[in-house]
């Protein structure tokens, strides 16, 4: 064996410890829980190692008392943040690693998960939505309704969607954002979309030629949310070439889609033939509600006006 001043020589003269310094802080390193662990499961290392690797288990050391500090992920000091410290033994040395750390993965995956809903022109506070936070009063029934919705998915694509009608504020939007939320659990992909703006964006969509890739991401995605579908202003060619062809494609592929309203069904029919009696405009919107009555579940929502900040 080796005397420890030729193993460490060029160390010793850096920092000026004697070897029996050096061995015993090593003895002390070795007795910290961090280090303890490796060197029990380790036993044939011989002291050199140790000794040789003096200033990776010091790192170390001080990165895993860090790590059991932790006040958060946005506030992590270590050398690469949102990452823990580990020994490995490779080629004579004891190398000191990092391993991303359980918050920085649930960080991760949380983002991840967001990426599966995707909304236009839909504000924060409905995008930030969840059943958690809801209060079960006059619309107990109904968000018990949504979120078995949301469960189902568990057992596969459920063929029918939800038409949620009611008054003003009454919170018809919030439960459609903890929908879109709730379905990020069963890993679904969602697009919430404010009907009056995907209406009036279909002028530009045409213009740049981007028209059909817009709708085709509508079309396809697993679950659809129409917001306040009702509110916008159609022509006889915006509701044909586009709400009409949406609906029929998604009828056709057995994909469910989610509408919320101010409106009940015959009150939406009648918006749907743009004011005309004649009869080529009552039957195009017939065949609209066709798809939208024999494909949900209709729900009136009540209760007070929450406009105010109230769940």
């Amino acid at each position: 064996m080796n005397p420890i001043s030729e193993v460490v020589g060029p160390m010793l003269r850096r920092t000026g410890i004697t070897p029996q310094q050096m061995e015993k802080q090593v003895n002390l390193l070795k007795q910290h829980r961090a280090v303890r662990s490796f060197v029990e499961r380790h036993p044939d290392i011989p002291s050199e190692q140790y000794l040789r690797s003096l200033p990776q288990m010091n790192q170390m050391v001080s990165e895993w008392e860090n790590c059991s500090r932790c006040s958060g992920l946005e506030r992590c000091p270590n050398m690469i943040s949102g990452h823990y410290p580990y020994l490995n033994q490779y080629g004579g040395y004891i190398e000191f690693r990092m391993k991303k750390c359980q918050k920085l993965a649930a960080f991760e995956s949380m983002k991840e998960k967001q990426k599966l809903i995707r909304s236009l022109h839909i504000p924060k506070e409905i995008l930030h939505s969840s059943f958690e936070t809801m209060e079960f009063d006059e619309r107990s029934e109904v968000i018990a309704a949504t979120m078995d919705f949301c469960m189902s998915f568990s057992e596969g694509i459920p063929t029918k969607g939800l038409y949620l009608h009611g008054p003003l504020g009454v919170g018809k939007s919030r439960i459609a954002g903890a929908i879109a939320n709730k379905l990020v659990e069963h890993n679904i992909h969602s697009y919430l979309v404010y009907v009056p703006d995907l209406i009036r964006e279909v002028q530009d969509a045409i213009q740049d030629h981007s028209l059909q890739q817009k709708l085709q991401a509508f079309k396809e995605v697993q679950v659809l949310i129409l917001d306040d579908i009702g509110a916008e202003y159609l022509t006889v060619w915006k509701r044909d070439e586009i709400l009409g062809a949406l609906l029929h494609y998604r009828a056709a592929e057995g994909l469910p889609t989610i509408y919320t309203s101010n409106l009940d069904l015959e009150e939406l029919e009648a918006h749907l033939r743009l004011g005309e009696k004649n009869v080529q405009d009552v039957m195009k919107a017939k065949r609209i509600m066709e798809r939208i009555e024999h494909y949900t579940n209709a729900y009136f929502v009540d209760g007070h006006n929450r406009r105010k900040g109230e769940l």
